[in-house]
């Protein structure tokens, strides 16, 4: 461990745990969508990480408090994840899980490209190098090449640029307040409330047992996007991101073992190569002394309102 920044490697870890819980999460996203709209699963689901999340801060003790220093940058950011959140429903019901992932092995460059304006950090020629690396890697995953795009894809190319946003955002955040647990209450709220909204004209009945899925997705997805959250104040989103390619491991033994979906060989040649280029992004994280940035666009610094 000597000269290894130890911060950075606890990120990585939880970030790892982070993959295993969302990707069970997504799993369930994908057995829901086959037999109801996203308000149902969105709504229910939103409701119990609120409650989770109001539970947990209470237990906290008086300075576990959900109120937040960034209420505007917080406003959009959740605005970011009921977006993306609904955009990943449908595209888990209308794509493979290979093929989802296609575009989440994307995040990464997208993350690059968000974090120099908004955050300034700035990504080093190597760490490009690994990126273009990982798009190779995501261009193996499509089984029938680019000619095979479909609605599928653009939802799912929408719900990734959401989702990076969105993240980009958390670190953002993370600058300015320690509180993770603000970031989980104020996005599921706001998905609970849009969600909500349109509950009424898609509910169905749901079996007890379909409903204990839906508690078993709140709880995955709450302790995921806590994990999130804590880990992008450790490790910079560009390297965050990389790392959460690993879903492609648990999402290839989830889908062949409850879908039937079992991915050809491109598939698992594209996962060595956006894998490889992962790692790379977190050795050079994990190296000592790497400059943390300043706060980004100035702009950004005024939509936020101080403490």
């Amino acid at each position: 461990m000597n000269g290894l920044n130890k911060t950075a490697l606890f990120g990585t870890g939880l970030v790892v745990l982070y993959t295993a819980l969302i990707s069970s999460a997504d799993a369930i996203t994908k057995f829901i969508a086959k037999g109801y709209a996203a308000p149902q699963l969105f709504a229910l689901s939103g409701m119990i990480v609120v409650a989770l999340a109001w539970v947990s801060a209470r237990a906290g003790g008086p300075r576990q408090s959900l109120k937040t220093s960034c209420p505007r940058v917080m406003a959009l950011r959740a605005a970011l994840t009921v977006v993306g959140s609904a955009a990943f429903f449908y595209a888990f019901r209308y794509l493979p899980f290979a093929e989802v992932f296609v575009f989440i092995g994307l995040m990464p460059i997208f993350a690059g490209l968000f974090s120099t304006p908004i955050l300034q950090e700035h990504v080093r020629p190597m760490a490009w190098a690994a990126l273009g690396a990982g798009f190779v890697g995501v261009l193996c995953l499509f089984p029938g090449g680019l000619s095979s795009v479909s609605f599928g894809h653009v939802i799912a190319l929408v719900a990734c640029l959401c989702g990076t946003l969105s993240m980009v955002l958390a670190r953002y955040i993370g600058r300015y307040e320690k509180n993770a647990l603000a970031q989980v209450f104020y996005t599921n709220l706001a998905l609970a409330i849009c969600m909500g909204a349109a509950l009424p004209f898609v509910y169905q009945t749901m079996p007890l047992t379909d409903l204990a899925w839906v508690c078993a997705y709140a709880f995955c997805l709450f302790a995921a996007r806590w994990l999130l959250v804590v880990s992008l104040r450790l490790l910079a989103a560009y390297a965050v991101t990389p790392l959460m390619n690993l879903q492609f491991v648990w999402m290839v033994a989830l889908g062949a073992v409850f879908f039937g979906e079992v991915p050809a060989a491109n598939i698992y040649l594209g996962v060595a190569i956006v894998i490889g280029s992962g790692v790379f992004m977190v050795w050079d994280q994990l190296q000592p002394d790497k400059a943390i940035a300043i706060p980004g666009w100035p702009w950004l610094r005024r939509f936020k309102i101080a403490r």
